[in-house]
């Protein structure tokens, strides 16, 4: 399966791209307005990607069929007392967002100037697919999410990306994904050796200017030459 795209460049012949992963429910409208206010001027032209994820039923929506990485359970545990998750829906999706940054890659960007970007079930496969891509990348950019499959990730981790620069921001009144399972995902990271930049606002499951500003800061840092 190829995943159709939005695409949008700053100028004529980019140099970089950043690859935007939205959240359940949404597609990849979702973020162009979020990339839009970005000045990235420093680090010259810009490809953003904004893939429309698989559809899939979703348990915890009562098998409705919408957008998802990957599917939810919800309550469910599984071994260990830990939450069941959708392993072979996260392993399919991770190919998926492979064949992105190898598309970019095709076209003549380096791997080590594509950041990978995220929103809650974007978040996650941004950590799932990032932290095992082969090549260095630029960094890993997550907002209000998690780290999936943490128990894995030490072991199927790329040597590549072990010191990949992370960004990581969640909102503290977050009814979705609460800001404890965040800062789990952020101490899993940084006990791996990750240098991850952490953010929290006083914000819902959303993203806020502020948010903006500092992400803003950050992609300046790890894209310009």
């Amino acid at each position: 399966m190829t995943l159709e795209v939005i695409e949008v460049e700053t100028a004529p012949n980019p140099t970089a791209a950043i690859i935007i992963l939205h959240g359940l429910g949404a597609d990849g409208n979702d973020f162009v307005p979020v990339a839009q206010e970005l000045d990235l001027a420093r680090v010259g032209p810009v490809r953003f990607v904004f893939p429309h994820g698989p559809t899939r039923p979703v348990t915890i929506n009562g098998g409705y069929v919408m957008r998802a990485w990957y599917d939810i359970f919800g309550t469910e545990l599984g071994p260990g007392g830990t939450k069941r998750e959708d392993e072979a829906g996260l392993r399919a999706s991770q190919a998926l967002v492979d064949g992105l940054i190898a598309d970019q890659r095709a076209r003549g960007i380096q791997a080590d100037r594509i950041v990978l970007a995220g929103f809650s079930q974007g978040c996650a496969m941004t950590f799932m697919a990032g932290l095992r891509h082969p090549e260095r990348l630029a960094g890993l950019l997550g907002m209000s999410g998690y780290l999936p499959l943490a128990a894995t990730t030490a072991a199927e981790r790329s040597a590549a990306n072990a010191s990949v620069p992370i960004f990581q921001a969640h909102g503290r009144a977050d009814p979705v994904i609460a800001l404890e399972r965040a800062t789990a995902s952020r101490d899993a990271l940084l006990a791996l050796g990750y240098p991850v930049e952490w953010h929290e606002y006083p914000m819902p499951h959303s993203v806020c200017p502020q948010e903006i500003v500092d992400m803003n800061r950050w992609l300046v840092k790890v894209l310009a030459t």
